[in-house]
């Protein structure tokens, strides 16, 4: 791509802003993401940080590939500029440069001014939301209830000491009346927690009522949770909120912390009194449920940065339990990857029988920020590429787990005499004792460390002379602890 400047794209977002339309996308419910034709960002909607939470400040006047665990090739925008083709429908699952993964579909248009392409717009909604609501229209309540009463704590895969107290906490917590709040990184099970207490509950004949308080925009938040009354503003109708058709039953409402603070308060209001006003309405109506949350964030610290209230944390925290992350767990891969294996095995119509144990390896040495949502991407991606494999290899994952940003944990050092990489020989590594299998290691690191040499550190190049995926390669230099600073 060209060079590209700050001051460039400046210019870019001036012309954009005298069209006069930008305006319209920025109480859009899906993402809308604008760049120039250099691939910087200019325009980035409120939609778009709430699917990748990310602060808009991190991304305008940004590179995609810069904000985006993404290259060319992978990002639909990147390819929507080379190509000068509209992308239509095109699922993509990708990680931002902070870690957080998103599930979305994307349409992305290139922008023309004359016959001179000058960027590209694209629209992106978070699958998840979009399923969540097409399943909310079309599955009757009896069939919700049914799929619901399937998740039990049994049904909870995790052997690990500290989860299995969060486990016990939740099942004793189920016989009470007392609000529950769940703490755990995005992706650690806190929704199969509050399914799991709700069906072990007096409550469990009755609604549950999830609510995922970082998707819904603001601005209808309050309407969906409390009702709306008619006349309290144009075009509104006498609607039951969430609270009041969710009566007798339990309410999840996930990531609170991402609630507004404003709203926050109305929400402590009507829990202690137990009676809900409808947006417009005079008349409170009363209420009796069971009330889970959740927040992804240390509630210490999403109070001290003011995204959640302490009187609401007090309120909602009776009971409070701390979900580990995968990290922090990892004696319980084997288990989840069966079980995942497992699910998949019957949705896919597939055979596998295991991963390879480099796989394994490469498993407990990644760090896991996405947690056991993740995992289960991970092994579902590799289990749609498999072909007739039994056994998912390193070239069945994901390409995300191609590129240097990938996050292990630090492996130790061992030998701190250890020789740098770029010094060794072929002399003074190869052990010549009989033994075929350690032969055959030594013969295949000298190979990678040649051409990662001759290539001067670029993985891209050495992984296509060897023959192997990008991430094999990646796998192999952390295996033979290579760096690609030691080549170049």
């Amino acid at each position: 791509m060209a060079h590209f400047s700050k001051k460039k794209a400046r210019e870019f977002l001036f012309d954009l802003d005298n069209a006069n339309f930008l305006a319209v996308f920025d109480k859009y419910n899906d993402g809308v993401i604008i760049t120039n034709s250099d691939g910087v960002i200019v325009y980035y909607n409120k939609a778009m940080s709430r699917i990748d939470e990310l602060d808009p400040e991190n991304a305008l006047l940004n590179r995609i590939v810069d904000v985006y665990d993404l290259d060319n090739e992978s990002s639909m925008i990147m390819q929507c500029l080379i190509t000068r083709k509209p992308v239509i429908d095109q699922p993509i699952y990708y990680r931002t440069r902070m870690g957080k993964f998103a599930n979305t579909i994307h349409n992305v248009f290139p922008i023309f001014n004359k016959n001179k392409m000058v960027g590209a717009i694209g629209f992106v909604r978070d699958y998840n939301v979009l399923a969540e609501t097409l399943a909310s229209m079309k599955m009757p309540e009896k069939n919700q209830r049914m799929e619901t009463h399937m998740i039990t704590f049994d049904s909870i895969i995790g052997e690990d000491p500290a989860f299995k107290d969060a486990l016990n906490a939740a099942e004793m917590a189920a016989h009470t009346p007392s609000p529950v709040m769940l703490y755990g990184e995005t992706g650690t099970g806190k929704e199969l927690f509050a399914r799991a207490i709700h069906n072990h509950s007096p409550r469990s004949d009755k609604k549950y009522t999830p609510v995922n308080c970082a998707a819904i925009p603001e601005n209808l938040l309050e309407g969906i949770l409390f009702g709306t009354s008619k006349g309290a503003f144009t075009g509104s109708i006498n609607k039951a909120g969430l609270f009041e058709r969710t009566s007798k039953g339990t309410i999840f409402l996930d990531e609170i912390n991402s609630m507004p603070v404003g709203l926050q308060s109305k929400i402590l209001r009507t829990i202690q009194e137990r009676k809900v006003r409808r947006v417009g309405a005079l008349k409170e109506i009363k209420f009796d449920l069971k009330i889970i949350s959740s927040v992804n964030q240390d509630p210490h610290r999403a109070i001290a940065d003011k995204n959640l209230r302490s009187d609401l944390f007090y309120r909602l925290g009776v009971v409070f339990i701390h979900i580990v992350p995968l990290r922090n767990r990892l004696g319980d891969l084997p288990f989840l990857v069966r079980h995942f294996i497992q699910k998949h095995n019957k949705m896919l119509y597939k055979n596998v029988n295991g991963i390879e144990d480099d796989v394994m390896g490469f498993f407990r040495s990644y760090n896991w920020p996405g947690n056991v949502r993740e995992l289960e991407h991970v092994l579902e991606g590799a289990m749609n590429i498999i072909g007739t494999n039994d056994k998912i290899g390193m070239e069945h994952l994901p390409s995300h787990f191609s590129n240097g940003s990938v996050k292990h944990k630090s492996p130790g050092l061992g030998n701190g005499n250890k020789i740098p990489p770029h010094s060794r020989t072929v002399e003074n590594t190869r052990i010549i004792n009989g033994n075929l299998i350690s032969h055959k290691k030594e013969q295949e690191q000298e190979l990678v460390r040649k051409f990662l040499l001759e290539y001067r550190g670029n993985v891209s190049k050495t992984a296509r002379k060897l023959g192997i995926s990008r991430q094999l390669l990646y796998y192999k230099m952390k295996k033979y602890n290579f760096s690609r600073n030691d080549f170049q």
